[in-house]
């Protein structure tokens, strides 16, 4: 009976763990921060920021369009959904970073890539790669729109978290810092 609790218990904090690492989603899906891009590198930019920003966000819209397009594969989705308990574990629920054999400490995005690849590549096995191909590429075009169209000016982003570095954060400190 204490195990049972104590797997309620670790379920509940890794759920309480997954909802603080992604953005609010009224945040992502805030009307008034839409705009049109004044040129191609303004998307670009608009694009590296929100991807970065609200990654796990755009990882888990991507991941629902891949689920719905399993739909009518049931083994599929049996396979989906055991990738999917990875993804969470290994992504979402997690407060520690993944280290592999105690060799090698892994971030956020090496984990995200290393899960997806185990993605594609168990649902290829289980032949529908015309499925993954598509809701792929719909998910990834859904994202790059609304990234490059989302208004970056709103978005209140660390150093780190920035695909841009320091660059952005206005400070003197580095190299190349007036003397």
């Amino acid at each position: 009976m204490s195990s049972t609790t104590e797997l309620f218990s670790t379920f509940k904090e890794t759920s309480q763990s997954v909802m603080a690492t992604r953005r609010p989603w009224r945040q992502l899906l805030d009307l008034s921060a839409l705009s049109f891009p004044s040129s191609i590198s303004d998307a670009t930019s608009r694009i590296a920021q929100n991807v970065s920003h609200f990654f796990s966000n755009y990882t888990l819209i991507v991941l629902i369009i891949l689920f719905l397009s399993l739909i009518y594969h049931p083994f599929s989705m049996i396979v989906f959904l055991i990738v999917f308990a990875g993804w969470y574990f290994l992504y979402f629920s997690r407060d520690e970073p993944v280290s592999v054999f105690n060799l090698a400490v892994l971030d956020d995005r090496a984990v995200a890539i290393g899960l997806g690849i185990i993605t594609v590549v168990a649902l290829i096995l289980t032949h529908v790669w015309l499925n993954v191909f598509v809701s792929l590429v719909i998910g990834i075009a859904l994202v790059c729109l609304h990234a490059a169209f989302r208004g970056t000016e709103d978005l209140v982003m660390d150093d780190q978290e920035s695909p841009y570095g320091p660059m952005l954060s206005g400070g003197t400190a580095g190299p190349y810092a007036p003397v």
